[in-house]
């Protein structure tokens, strides 16, 4: 059987999960608190998770699958 875009895709963004946040062992759990983190904002400049506290923020991951339908 050979794997789908889709399925390729999935699991890259796993294994870059797991590559950023170090290994498996420290792979976060449900109740664990976010780790910080920054990334480019759309409005210029950069936003980081730790400026957001207090405040509800929702966190999206999604997949950009670029294979033909």
């Amino acid at each position: 059987m050979k794997p789908s875009g889709k399925m390729i895709a999935r699991l890259f963004v796993a294994a870059a999960f797991l590559f950023f946040t170090g290994s498996l062992a420290s792979a976060l759990e449900v109740g664990d608190k976010a780790p910080d983190f920054e990334l480019d904002s759309s409005k210029g400049g950069k936003l980081k998770l730790s400026s957001l506290k207090g405040k509800n923020v929702l966190i999206n991951f999604y997949v950009l699958d670029f294979s033909p339908t």
